[in-house]
């Protein structure tokens, strides 16, 4: 049974109204990672076939990170497509993490494979792309693209997270992926940032030497 709340509107109504009004390929767009302290935001693509049905998806940030493991395989086999985009921290450091966000949806959809006519994004900012596009609130709850493109974001990016924690032992990265839990904010204090820290950001930006 679905997670999704008993419908005013199914799960897949945003993708077929843009196949009513003459969309084939409709990829839903979504990202994970805007509020850590350290590590990548990862944006992804997913096209999803009409027909698709895949009982426990919803917003990746509702499930369990089993559950999203569980997903995983099961999206990337049954999509027409998955694009996935990765914006460093250094990069974030750069132009800010909603510039950077929207670089990594922009990536997500170039990497696709198969070119979407069509985009629905989660949020309220459009991508900047040459393709018509709908943006929606709480997407990822309310379109089953959107939906199958935050667990594909959110399972790359905590499998990153995964890998810098052995690269960086000390931070925890493993546990909190980067967010600025307690035991994080403690062992920023102690050891310093790292290199996958975002050095603009409240929390890191105080314990970085030099101008």
């Amino acid at each position: 049974m679905s997670l999704f709340p008993a419908p005013e509107l199914s799960p897949l109504h945003f993708e077929r109204e843009a196949h009513r009004s003459g969309y084939g390929q409709v990829a839903g767009v979504d990202e994970a990672g805007r509020g850590p302290l350290a590590g990548p935001v990862v944006a992804a693509a997913v096209i999803l076939p009409d027909t698709f049905d895949l009982p426990g998806l919803n917003d990746s940030k509702k499930l369990s990170a089993k559950t999203r493991e569980r997903l995983f395989p099961l999206i990337r086999s049954q999509a027409v497509a998955v694009g996935i985009g990765c914006i460093s921290a250094a990069e974030i450091d750069r132009i800010n993490i909603l510039q950077a966000t929207l670089r990594g949806m922009v990536r997500a959809v170039e990497r696709m494979g198969v070119s979407p006519d069509y985009l629905l994004i989660d949020g309220i900012t459009p991508v900047p792309m040459p393709l018509p596009q709908k943006t929606l609130k709480k997407g990822d709850s309310r379109s089953l693209s959107v939906a199958a493109a935050s667990v594909i974001a959110k399972v790359v990016r905590d499998r990153i997270m995964v890998g810098y924690d052995r690269l960086y032992p000390g931070y925890g990265f493993a546990g909190h992926k980067g967010y600025g839990s307690a035991r994080h904010m403690e062992a920023i204090a102690r050891l310093g940032p790292c290199p996958q820290h975002r050095r603009t950001f409240g929390g890191v930006r105080e314990h970085v030497e030099g101008p």
